[in-house]
């Protein structure tokens, strides 16, 4: 337990714990509701592009209005703004339970709640990156994502693992229903918190231009817009498991529920596994974000190669924890590097390259897993991965910041 310890500071902050246990059951209830959706958007179609534009329609409007909802994260409370976001949550997995529950869901119903879901999510998603560092300061803000990471990932594995029983046994209803009800967790978490203990950033005024203001900034600032350009192509063409592995359950192996729900398990697991292991660092460097995307990249390719479910499985756990230190290493290194006033806009434009990019990836490797297998499709992400690794080692160099230096806090505007 002692060696756990670094791991596991940020659970000495009151408030982060009560953020993390309502956390864990919102998110769990998510990720059920996500694997129902996709699910029954294949049993509706059989169609890899169907698929692909769910996960498409599930971030659009982040992609759209991403940045905007960074903008009002800055301007408002991001703890009352989180307690609206969530209560707003349970409306289309209401929605979602009434439609199946009497059978009258069609293809667009379902499309145009997966897409409320997701406006919401723009606002919620860059709240809830900027508000980490107001519950637990700098100092263990790298450990706080981490953790963040792994009870992203947890729920990855719980939400789909409990969501494969139910739909395999009961169908897809009460996972719409046990999702709706999980929002209250996170909302009690939040009217519990001691807001005394919280490190507040004073609201952002309201000016014009402040959207473009945050872009030139990022603009300006090499340590931010190359870790964004290097989730954003990432995000667009390796991170589309939603999308690419129950193609891979049904078609690739001929399984059903159970076979995409081990598939997720096993990468869900793995993520665990790498969000404990990065959590004990106090700062990131650009190395690791470089190295991080090559060693992820590579461990896709050998996923894509594995011939039965079972193999496939195993190989998807150390993908899961590539993908999360890859991920948490670009989040803490742009927390790290913004300044705190533009934290809100910046964690904003992280949400729309790593969320936002699947409206553009996930029906493009749809289209192409339709095309050419999901194999393929699953190892064209994996080598462009690589190709961006080398890119984002290159351009750090020729912008003068040396791979081995660490994050530092900004005080720049």
């Amino acid at each position: 337990m002692t060696a756990l310890r670094p791991a596991l500071r940020s659970f000495s902050v009151p408030n982060y714990r009560r953020y993390f246990l309502g956390q864990l059951v919102s998110l769990s209830g998510t990720w059920m509701q996500t694997v129902a959706e996709t699910w029954l958007v294949l049993q509706l179609t059989r169609s890899g592009v169907a698929v692909g534009v769910a996960a498409a329609l599930q971030f659009a409007p982040m992609l759209l209005a991403g940045a905007w909802g960074g903008l009002v994260a800055d301007r408002f409370d991001k703890r009352r703004l989180l307690i609206a976001t969530q209560t707003a949550m349970a409306l289309p997995a209401l929605a979602l339970l009434a439609l199946t529950a009497t059978g009258a869901i069609e293809l667009w119903m379902l499309y145009l709640l997966i897409c409320a879901r997701g406006a919401v999510n723009a606002l919620d998603n860059p709240a809830r990156q900027a508000f980490l560092v107001e519950l637990v300061g700098p100092d263990r803000l790298v450990n706080a994502v981490s953790l963040g990471s792994a009870l992203v990932n947890g729920a990855r594995t719980v939400g789909p693992a409990l969501a494969g029983v139910l739909i395999a046994t009961a169908g897809v209803e009460p996972c719409f229903a046990l999702n709706a009800a999980s929002f209250g967790a996170m909302i009690l978490a939040l009217r519990g918190m001691d807001r005394a203990a919280l490190r507040s950033v004073p609201p952002a005024a309201r000016r014009p231009g402040q959207l473009r203001n945050g872009l030139r900034y990022v603009r300006a600032t090499p340590e931010l817009w190359i870790p964004l350009a290097l989730m954003a192509v990432v995000g667009t063409f390796t991170f589309n498991f939603q999308t690419l592995l129950p193609l891979l359950a049904t078609f690739g192996f001929g399984g059903g529920a159970g076979a995409y729900a081990s598939l997720t398990t096993a990468m869900g697991l793995g993520a665990i596994a790498g969000a404990i292991a990065n959590s004990v660092r106090s700062r990131v460097r650009p190395a690791l974000l470089a190295g991080a995307s090559a060693a992820f990249g590579a461990l896709v390719v050998a996923a894509a190669l594995a011939p039965t479910v079972a193999l496939a499985a195993l190989a998807l756990v150390p993908v899961g924890a590539a993908s999360v230190v890859f991920a948490a290493s670009v989040n803490s290194f742009l927390q790290l590097a913004v300044a705190p006033h533009m934290r809100g806009r910046v964690m904003a434009l992280y949400s729309v390259v790593f969320l936002g990019s699947t409206p553009i990836g996930g029906p493009l490797m749809g289209w192409i897993a339709g095309a050419a297998g999901p194999r393929t499709a699953l190892a064209l992400g994996g080598l462009v991965a690589l190709a961006a690794a080398a890119w984002a080692h290159a351009t750090f160099a020729r912008a003068g910041i040396a791979t081995g230096e660490p994050a530092a806090q900004a005080a720049r505007c």
